[in-house]
């Protein structure tokens, strides 16, 4: 199993904490460092700010080495699927190769009101996403020589995709959601990989016996769609180290109260625990097909959190 850091970037994270936080992802073993696509803080919009996340992931390629990086997820209705095609193949050739790109439909009214972007209902947004995730993989594909494309959203005509990427044959397409039959049928049609959050391993395995039923009806190799998972995640070395950290959380999310009981009322679907409870949850994880885990770290300030389970857990988790 591999092992990622997840970042909420809207939550006030500066360029300083991001290129820090690469470094320890690639000092650390982590197979990549994924960000949210996001604009505006959820917990304080008037006191944290956020960095566009395609410019972030392109600025660190060029401080980093190893580490591969992506979003979780892009939303269509902030880009023009052509002018994101060209965003993730420009840091995907800064990077040499080490991108990724998750798509979704968008869903905070708040932030896209703020910020001036049409908020379609649900089902167009949807629609959206059904034609932009097409538009995106052509733009992509080292075999078309141009695009053209005339939905009820979008409209191409003979457009040239170059360069192309560094990647063969593109950079790993991700698509996110509930495995739906909506949004199965377009992951198997497009996706390299489904992401799932905050679900726990039994959800998990069913959800990834839908996937490879869709895959085995369109007649696609069911090997060759990853399913991945993103969860909070919340590590100490031993229980007062994980009280400390639950105690740090508290207070970045304005909450008061035990951290003994913050630490016991988390989801079951959270990382949460020392390094030898965070494998055990890893290993049930792996029993149900998830290859990949995104921890979504909430307190980004605390880099020794990310030394912890690299140093602790990543080793391990490379064999399950």
């Amino acid at each position: 199993m591999r092992i990622c850091l997840m970042i909420e970037g809207q939550e006030g994270v500066t360029w300083e904490q991001w290129v820090s936080l690469a470094l320890a992802c690639e000092g650390n073993g982590f197979d990549a460092l994924f960000r949210s696509d996001h604009y505006l803080s959820f917990s304080d919009p008037k006191g944290r700010g956020t960095l566009d996340a395609w410019s972030t992931i392109a600025a660190l390629s060029g401080r980093t080495e190893r580490i591969r990086f992506g979003t979780l997820v892009s939303p269509v209705t902030f880009r023009h699927p052509s002018n994101l095609a060209k965003m993730v193949v420009t840091a995907d050739h800064a990077s040499g190769g080490r991108v990724e790109l998750g798509m979704g439909a968008g869903w905070s009214e708040q932030e896209h009101r703020a910020y001036g972007f049409p908020f379609p209902p649900a089902g167009e947004r949807f629609a959206m996403l059904e034609e932009q995730v097409e538009i995106v993989h052509r733009l992509m594909n080292p075999d078309d020589e141009e695009v053209s494309f005339d939905g009820p959203h979008y409209r191409l005509e003979r457009c040239p995709p170059l360069p192309k990427p560094v990647q063969e044959p593109h950079p790993p397409l991700i698509i996110g959601g509930q495995a739906g039959p909506r949004s199965r049928r377009l992951a198997v049609r497009w996706a390299d990989e489904y992401n799932v959050n905050f679900v726990e391993p039994d959800e998990c395995a069913r959800r990834r016996d839908a996937l490879l039923g869709s895959c085995e009806q369109a007649g696609r190799d069911p090997a060759t769609l990853a399913l991945s998972v993103m969860t909070g995640c919340l590590v100490g070395a031993d229980r007062d180290e994980l009280e400390s950290r639950a105690k740090a959380l508290m207070d970045k999310q304005g909450h008061g109260g035990d951290p003994a009981a913050f630490v016991e009322g988390l989801s079951g679907a959270w990382i949460a625990g020392t390094p030898d409870q965070i494998l055990s949850q890893l290993q049930e994880y792996a029993k149900a097909g998830v290859g990949r885990v995104m921890l979504q770290d909430l307190i980004h300030e605390d880099l020794d959190m990310v030394a912890l389970i690299g140093q602790e857990v990543i080793p391990e988790a490379a064999g399950l």
